[in-house]
This record gives C-alpha cells, sequence and structure tokens, in this order.
C-alpha cells in the first residue's frame, strides 16, 4: 500500500470526529502531505552513495482562515503529517538529521485555499555524530531539535538575501556561504540544450515554458482541466534532463504509459491519464 492511502486511511477516522468540520477548508491535509513530500524530493542532498539527507523541520504557511480552521487541530494534523514524511522518507531511502517536525503558521499575503512550504535541516545531537561511512549518522532517537539561532534558516522565500561569497583562496575555489550545510558541487553542470516542450489535451496545445506546469481542477492551475475525476491542484511536471512528473497528493492519482505511479520520468510522446482525461507529453530540440 502507497505512503499516501495509508496516510488517507489514518485520516479518515479523524474526518468523522475532531476534523470534520476542519476538512471544509480550501486547503486540504492530502494536499499538505503531498506537498511535503515534494519539498523532501526537492531538497534531497547526497551525503554519499549509501545517504542521501532531506529536511526534518517544516513550516506549513496557510491563509488567515484556513489556519484559524486548522491550527485548534495542529497537534494532532501535526502529528499525522510527520507521520507520512517519515514513511515517504523511508520508502524512497532518505535519511534525516533529526526528528521530523510539522508546523502550521498563518500568512497574511496568501488567500484562502492556498499553502507555502518551507523547510529546513535541524540536527540533533545524536545525528550530529559521523556515520561509518563519513557522512551523518542516520536519525534513530527522537532527541529534541537543536534551537535555530535568529530568523530564516527555511527553504523558499529566503527571509533575506544570502550573503556574498567570500573571495576564493589563492588557487582554490570560492568558499561556501555562511552557515551553507551542502556541500559545494564539483563543476558547474554543462547548460541545456535548448528544447521545447508542451502537452497535448483533447487536440489543444499547451506550451511548458516555465519550470514546473501545474495541471488541475481549479482555476489556479496552470492547465485547467474539467473533469470530476481530476483534483484541484493533480499533478505537476517538472522540466530538466530528463522531465518528470509529480502527482500531488490527487485523489484518483496519475498513469503514466500504462503505469499507476506518483511520480515518473517522461519522454516524447508519453501519455498522461487524470480522471478520464489523456494528456500527451512532447518534447523536440530547437
Amino acid at each position: 500500500m502507497g505512503v499516501m492511502k495509508r496516510f488517507e486511511q489514518r485520516l479518515e477516522g479523524l474526518v468523522n470526529g475532531t476534523f470534520a468540520k476542519v476538512f471544509k477548508s480550501e486547503v486540504q491535509p492530502v494536499e499538505i502531505a503531498g506537498a511535503l513530500q515534494r519539498e523532501c524530493d526537492n531538497n534531497a542532498t547526497i551525503w554519499n552513495r549509501e545517504r542521501t539527507v532531506v529536511p526534518n523541520d517544516f513550516i506549513v504557511e496557510l491563509s488567515t482562515p484556513d489556519y484559524e480552521r486548522l491550527s485548534p487541530y495542529s497537534g494532532q494534523l501535526g502529528d499525522e503529517l510527520s507521520g507520512l514524511v517519515r514513511d515517504y522518507a523511508k520508502q524512497q531511502r532518505y535519511t534525516f538529521m533529526g526528528p521530523i517536525k510539522v508546523h502550521l503558521e498563518k500568512a497574511d499575503d496568501l488567500d484562502t485555499g492556498l499553502y507555502r512550504v518551507r523547510s529546513r535541516t535541524l540536527a540533533s545531537s545524536t545525528s550530529q555524530q559521523q556515520g561509518p561511512s563519513g557522512g551523518p549518522a542516520p536519525y534513530a532517537q527522537p532527541n529534541p531539535p537543536a534551537t535555530p539561532q535568529g530568523p530564516g534558516g527555511y527553504g523558499y522565500p529566503p527571509a533575506s538575501p544570502p550573503p556574498m561569497p567570500a573571495a576564493p583562496p589563492p588557487g582554490g575555489r570560492p568558499a561556501a556561504p555562511a552557515g551553507d550545510w551542502r556541500a559545494p558541487s564539483a563543476s558547474a553542470p554543462a547548460p541545456e540544450a535548448q528544447v521545447r516542450r508542451w502537452i497535448e489535451i483533447n487536440g489543444t496545445r499547451h506550451q511548458i515554458s516555465r519550470p514546473t506546469l501545474v495541471m488541475g481542477r481549479s482555476t489556479d492551475a496552470d492547465v485547467r482541466i474539467d473533469d470530476p475525476g481530476v483534483s484541484r491542484r493533480h499533478c505537476e511536471i517538472r522540466t530538466g534532463t530528463p522531465s518528470t512528473i509529480q502527482d500531488l497528493g490527487s485523489t484518483n492519482g496519475i498513469v503514466v504509459d500504462g503505469q499507476h505511479t506518483t511520480r515518473a520520468t517522461l519522454r516524447d510522446g508519453s501519455r498522461i491519464v487524470v480522471g478520464s482525461t489523456t494528456i500527451v507529453y512532447r518534447q523536440a530540440e530547437g
């Protein structure tokens, strides 16, 4: 059984009890769960061949109406979301530097139904010790997280502009910005070749001109699909080499080239089925 399905089943008992009125909010817990999974994928850092570290401290920013509905139950919901992140990390073979925490915060700049997820890696005293391969030791004990020093430390948007890198030492490489726990890359990636990307839905072509393209039934989606079997924010195409598609915690999931999945690599001609709608992914150089 998939991680998201188990999460939904655990919530079923809560829907009929404490969370019954909360789920009338525009933002659904399953949507938040999908966003936390993406946050792990987008911020995964490879330490060695056997260990990939992901954030363990998450903040979910909600509009004032959504926050007022959910905040009285933030403890229960936070525990369920933390459990989902833990299950997902186990499935993806991710490692944490400390205990998993999910917090809810109010954001005055968000409208009802919109949310934003930020994350950071907080190391516990146990996980700061090195593992046998020179990387961080895998998180095992539920120790309290280290207290963050000052504001910021989360992902996007940053609390302030990042510091300028220090001047490189003679004959050496530039130093990493202060506080950056990520190891510097060995070399800059080669520029990506010019590739045109688009999708075709019922004979209509939709160009993909941004790094991500969200599809769903909501009017806020980049491509709106009028299909009752499609969720408000159903799935997302991420351009790259290769391009990929990610389920956003939808109710009915996605099928890519005949396989039911939550994430898949796309090639020219890939067929994506959401609800009863078929989407054809296209790409070509030039």
